[in-house]
Parts: C-alpha cells; sequence; structure tokens
C-alpha cells in the first residue's frame, strides 16, 4: 500500500473552534479521521500530522523524500511566507512524488497577504475552497498519480 503524508501546518489544531464561519465546525481530529477513510478507500495509507513548527513540517518533507512518500500539504500560515517549507516542497516534487496543496478556505478570496503562495510553485497541484473535501480531492490527485 502506498503511504501518503497528511501535513497540517500552524493553527490547524484549532480546527472546529477557530473561526468556524471560515474553517468549519470539523476538528483536527475528525478531519484526520476522514483523512484516514478517504485514503483507506482509495488504497493509500495515510499518515496525518499536524504541527505549529515550521522547522518539524520541514522535517516532515525531507522524511517523505527518504521513505518515497507523497503529500497532501495544508501549510496554513506558512503558506504565504515560509521560504523554508517552500524549498524542502521542492525536493518532495522534484523526487518524482505528488505534492498536492490544499486549503479549506479560498486563499484568492480572502486578504491580500492570503493571496501569494510560496508553495505552489513546486507543488504537482493546488486544491482550494473546498472545506474539509479539499482534502478527499487532494488523495484522490494522489491515487490517481500512483496506481
Amino acid at each position: 500500500m502506498t503511504t501518503v503524508l497528511i501535513a497540517n501546518g500552524p493553527n490547524l489544531s484549532r480546527l472546529g473552534t477557530r473561526e468556524p464561519e471560515k474553517y468549519g465546525t470539523t476538528t483536527h481530529d475528525e478531519l484526520a479521521a476522514l483523512c484516514m477513510q478517504w485514503g483507506s478507500d482509495l488504497g493509500l495509507e495515510p499518515v496525518v500530522r499536524q504541527s505549529d513548527d515550521e522547522a518539524t513540517m520541514v522535517g516532515w518533507m525531507h522524511e517523505a523524500v527518504d521513505n518515497g512518500w507523497s503529500v497532501v500539504l495544508n501549510p496554513a500560515a506558512f503558506t504565504h511566507y515560509s521560504y523554508a517549507l517552500r524549498d524542502a516542497c521542492a525536493l518532495v516534487s522534484s523526487a518524482g512524488l505528488a505534492l498536492v496543496e490544499v486549503h479549506l478556505t479560498n486563499p484568492h478570496a480572502r486578504e491580500d497577504f492570503r493571496q501569494t503562495s510560496v508553495v505552489s510553485g513546486v507543488a504537482t497541484g493546488t486544491i482550494a475552497g473546498f472545506g474539509t473535501d479539499s482534502y478527499r480531492l487532494g488523495l484522490e490527485a494522489v491515487a490517481a498519480r500512483v496506481h
């Protein structure tokens, strides 16, 4: 079975309570369970993680490369300014692994500073604005590339 890392960035542990009008009422634990089910249904073995720490997320991208894992990544606030994470993501895609950037909301319909992603340029693709379904669609994109 193909392992896929689902990596969630800062503040996503607060899903369900942080601005539910924007991010919905699904908690991170509920999102993780959905991702586990969707991935399993697609013949994938999901590993779901969340961190508020940039260095930890960079390390996860290195781990993905070393283990040959594709990645579904919600970089959250790191989307807009983390060149360290961007460079680590470039290692994933340059290794021939899928890297799907996902967002619960549509950053292009939000504040100006949210409309730039430093990650998108090295991602295989980006899915945004579909709430938790962004993750399902991201997993489907990975499954289509690895099966």
